[in-house]
């Protein structure tokens, strides 16, 4: 029986993270839309993917509502302001649903300053906002854009997923793994807090030693073929 690839929405996928995990994903074959605030704004970034891909890639592009609607799995990839927002805007069309929130809670000008909503994870707020309906998985908060598109790299950061629902977060170990990450279940979704805030940490490491994507690794646990 030939394998399924699952349909994957990217709400935010015109930026240059969600833009990057969606290019990844269709270069293996998985049908991806692209999900923007405007149709035409996510067609002209799902076009350009198909031309970057050549013949053959599927990859749409939708306002966020139909995206999310059209898609077996949610990404939420925008920038924390338009966090909460996008959540609500899409809300019913997430029933039953994965969604892995990529959020990160920057708070510009200092985003080199760990900043969390009221001392608490940003993505468990959206889990306790959806409910039990949705299975919220934390995810990618630490990988570079500057390496999702150099499609023939592995990345040099190893991704951490926290759910509160294990199947769901087996689910996107593997995602995570299809597209040459090194990922690791990393306990349940209150662990996310640790991912979000090193981002933070991550982009002073940048900026100090002039690097344009630096990474964490985990050791002494045996890894993944």
């Amino acid at each position: 029986m030939p394998d399924v690839k699952k349909t994957i929405a990217v709400l935010g996928g015109t930026g240059k993270e969600g833009g990057g995990l969606a290019l990844r994903w269709a270069h293996l074959g998985h049908p991806v839309i692209v999900g923007s605030r405007t149709a035409e704004r996510a067609e002209e970034a799902a076009a350009g993917m198909r031309e970057t891909l050549g013949g053959g890639a599927d990859v749409r592009g939708m306002a966020n509502p139909d995206a999310a609607r059209a898609a077996d799995i949610v990404v939420l990839a925008v920038p924390f302001a338009a966090q909460r927002s996008t959540v609500v805007e899409v809300a019913d069309a997430l029933r039953g649903k994965i969604l892995i929130d990529v959020t990160v809670p920057l708070v510009p000008p200092k985003v080199s300053r760990v900043q969390l909503p009221d001392g608490g994870s940003a993505v468990e707020a959206v889990q306790k906002l959806l409910g039990e309906g949705v299975r919220v998985v934390s995810a990618f908060q630490n990988i570079s854009a500057h390496h999702l598109t150099k499609l023939d790299e592995d990345v040099e950061c190893d991704v951490l997923v926290c759910a509160d629902d294990p199947e769901a977060a087996e689910e996107v170990v593997a995602l995570a793994r299809e597209i040459r990450l090194t990922a690791w279940n990393a306990g349940p979704l209150c662990n996310s807090v640790v991912a979000e805030a090193l981002t933070s940490v991550l982009i002073a490491l940048n900026r100090r030693y002039k690097v344009p994507g630096s990474g964490i690794r985990i050791t002494g646990v045996p890894r993944a073929a």
